[in-house]
């Protein structure tokens, strides 16, 4: 394991007030706790081991709607721990419980599942602190960081003072739609999540408070096709398609909060001498604003019925009539909290009490996550990083560098954690 200096954990209760201008709320770190502190040196002691989970899990293929061998893998390695209720939810969600006080419920989730396909080689190479594999980071690193929180909780006997829910939840990638959040906040756990923290990917001191919404599509345009010669004249779904891409293309932003579009996807076509009765497109608008996801998707409509209605009228002769369908493929709720949030300034004063002028200097940003849906709902919630380092996410050459201070991920997480459900007294 990479060797460096500890952190430095002080012998007194940090009283870390920052005075919000909002909640007005107190953020108390735990760091002064004798049994928090023994958990933070285990977190550090366990950064091999850490790293072998992280592997061991990334060669378990976990691809949308096929988690359930990841599922149960990660079931039975809680279940080792000592977390004998862990069960699977009816969506495929790992649900595992510490304490049952009366304090605050903090769910803490780590998404399972990854954007590769069932076919895809999901062995790992590894050289020196440098692991290479499709998911290595995005999100066995955060499946691995929430199980190395379960063994410390468990090995030190730190209790939460109220609920600590630990989740591993399917659905968080593309064409998963949030499933498993959904679930988890309207059928296993309405109205019963005080705060909520997603752990995601590597990296340091990033707090993702804003979510970053998306409106997903599947638009295809139909008519009824013909002989390339034979019919030549006739209306043609490809090329009205190919009008449609060329305004979108071409459309403006609205002001304001960050808005993209992008077309991803294309398909369609028999032959070279057909003209294809179907041709589709998958169109990914994304906004932190509402307002803006809402406007760009009008702008969208228009840009296609203007491709469709200048197809048709390049060929007047034509009685081909073209028609468009939308799929929706994916609708991720927009919302956002102010750095003065009580969950943002704990987050924050967490890393500020790692920060060594490097990897852990408090920052807050936007991302589409697990936290948009409970964000939606109003619930206080934030996606962190679970140290290390890594790039390459959703491609197979992805790669994680288990740094000297990847152990700060874990961290982290366990001051954020105890500082929201508060922690019991030994008796």
């Amino acid at each position: 394991m990479p060797t460096s200096r500890s952190v430095l954990v002080r012998p007194f209760l940090l009283m870390a007030t920052l005075a919000g201008t909002l909640s007005g709320q107190a953020v108390r770190l735990t760091d002064g706790d004798l049994l928090v502190q023994r958990a933070l040196a285990s977190l550090q002691h366990d950064q091999a081991w850490t790293l072998a989970q992280q592997i061991a899990i990334c060669e378990i293929p976990a691809p949308p709607f096929k988690e359930a061998t990841r599922a149960e893998d990660f079931k039975r390695r809680l279940i080792a721990l000592g977390y004998l209720d862990t069960r699977i939810d009816a969506v495929g969600n790992v649900i595992a419980q510490l304490g049952a006080g009366t304090g605050p419920t903090v769910m803490v989730a780590a998404h399972l599942d990854t954007v590769f396909p069932e076919e895809t080689d999901v062995r790992t190479t590894r050289i020196d602190d440098r692991v290479a594999g499709p998911g290595i980071g995005d999100n066995c690193r955060g499946v691995a960081v929430l199980l190395t929180l379960a063994k410390v909780f468990k090995e030190t006997g730190l209790t939460p003072d109220g609920r600590v829910l630990l989740v591993g939840n399917v659905g968080e990638e593309g064409p998963g739609n949030l499933r498993g959040m959904r679930h988890l906040f309207t059928a296993e756990f309405p109205r019963e999540i005080d705060y909520f923290i997603s752990i995601d990917s590597p990296g340091g001191a990033r707090i993702v408070s804003r979510a970053v919404g998306s409106h997903r599509y599947t638009i295809t345009f139909a008519g009824p096709g013909g002989h390339s010669y034979g019919a030549f004249g006739m209306t043609n779904p490809m090329h009205a398609m190919g009008r449609a891409i060329a305004h979108i293309a071409a459309l403006e932003v609205p002001d304001g909060p960050k808005t993209t579009f992008n077309v991803g996807v294309v398909r369609g076509g028999t032959s070279v001498n057909t003209i294809t009765p179907q041709a589709s497109m998958e169109v990914d608008l994304r906004s932190e604003s509402a307002d803006n996801l809402r406007e760009m998707d009008q702008r969208l409509q228009d840009a296609v019925a203007r491709g469709v209605a200048e197809e048709l009228a390049r060929w007047p002769a034509s009685r081909a009539p073209i028609t468009v369908r939308y799929d929706t493929i994916g609708i991720r709720p927009t919302g956002g909290q102010s750095d003065d949030a009580f969950i943002v300034r704990t987050a924050k004063a967490a890393a500020a009490l790692l920060d060594d002028g490097l990897n852990w200097t408090p920052r807050t940003t936007a991302s589409s996550t697990d936290a948009n849906l409970p964000i939606s709902l109003g619930i206080p919630a934030i996606t962190i990083s679970g140290g290390g380092a890594g790039g390459g996410a959703h491609g197979t050459e992805e790669w994680y560098r288990d740094t000297a201070d990847a152990y700060k991920g874990p961290q982290f997480a366990l001051l954020i954690i105890t500082a929201l459900a508060g922690v019991r007294l030994a008796p």
